[in-house]
């Protein structure tokens, strides 16, 4: 069974993107390369695992991280578990690997100064463009919706009067998040400049391009990275930091774990503590600073 087909198969039946499809392929064929030049093996239906093994080694003698390393393991798994299915070979010969250790990445959340700077004293457009770019920053800020939460928003989904908005999450789970009044004035007048739009394609869809399409992943990272960019030293400035903010800051106020964790839609704890990293540190500032024995002489 053919490299191809496995592709056929994600595209058609799984309904990968392109892009996806072809990062499986790269990393398969990567693998198939590997066999062919240090073992002289064609095929890679009769591969055991001592030889995926070897190759897992050479990656990480290379200098790429665990983390790279683990998404090409996944790859080529995922195709075994594909002939598999397809009645080509008996065992997943990956079926026991277990993924390589990776480190947690800690990500900086923006301070309250840098969102005070960007929502109260940063100028925005008096334009379509502008009053868009403001309402996603502060609706990614106010509420902790994903990226891609927000880009499917539907107009349908925006209750004004009821101030709450309805996201579809993963695993097709919805929730209803509130709206703070801040977030509803920008909703207000953004739909009064996005009325005004001529040939407007995707209706039904909250975010819109000038053109009049629905909103896209790179042109809403743009968005983010290019506003905190004027006020912020922070290497990453991307809507998932606006997220990762919006959960820190109100675990610093002393938000509920698990009233946070329905906010931002989690569906278990564990998802959301990996942001209470930031309130400890927060705490311990207070800690510090309030309890007699952490005053400096």
């Amino acid at each position: 069974m053919s490299l191809q087909s496995f592709i056929s198969y994600l595209l058609l039946e799984k309904n990968y993107s392109q892009h996806t499809a072809s990062a499986y392929k790269n990393d398969i064929q990567s693998f198939a390369d590997f066999c062919l030049d240090e073992y002289d093996l064609k095929h890679l239906n009769a591969i055991e695992y001592p030889i995926i093994r070897n190759w897992i080694v050479s990656l990480v003698n290379a200098d790429i991280s665990n983390r790279s390393v683990n998404r090409k393991v996944a790859s080529l798994k995922a195709y075994y578990k594909f002939l598999q299915k397809i009645g080509s070979i008996d065992t997943n010969p990956l079926a026991k690997h277990k993924a390589l250790k990776t480190s947690k990445k800690v990500e900086v959340p923006f301070s309250e100064e840098e969102m005070q700077q960007i929502l109260s004293q940063l100028p925005f457009e008096d334009s379509f463009e502008g009053r868009r770019d403001k309402l996603i920053i502060e609706l990614l800020y106010a509420t902790g919706i994903r990226r891609t939460e927000l880009i499917n928003l539907r107009i349908i989904d925006v209750d004004l009067s009821g101030q709450t908005i309805k996201v579809l999450g993963k695993r097709n789970k919805e929730r209803v998040i509130p709206l703070l009044a801040p977030t509803l004035d920008l909703f207000l007048s953004y739909f009064s400049y996005r009325n005004s739009l001529e040939n407007i394609r995707d209706k039904e869809f909250v975010f819109l391009a000038k053109s009049g399409n629905k909103i896209y992943e790179t042109l809403v990272y743009r968005i983010i990275n290019g506003y905190f960019s004027k006020v912020s030293s922070k290497v990453k400035r991307s809507p998932h930091i606006l997220r990762h903010t919006f959960a820190t800051h109100l675990l610093n106020k002393g938000a509920d774990l698990n009233s946070v964790k329905e906010l931002l839609g989690h569906s278990s704890l564990a998802s959301t503590q990996i942001y209470t990293h930031n309130s400890i540190a927060e705490l311990k500032k207070i800690h510090s600073s309030a309890h007699p024995r952490g005053k400096k002489l």
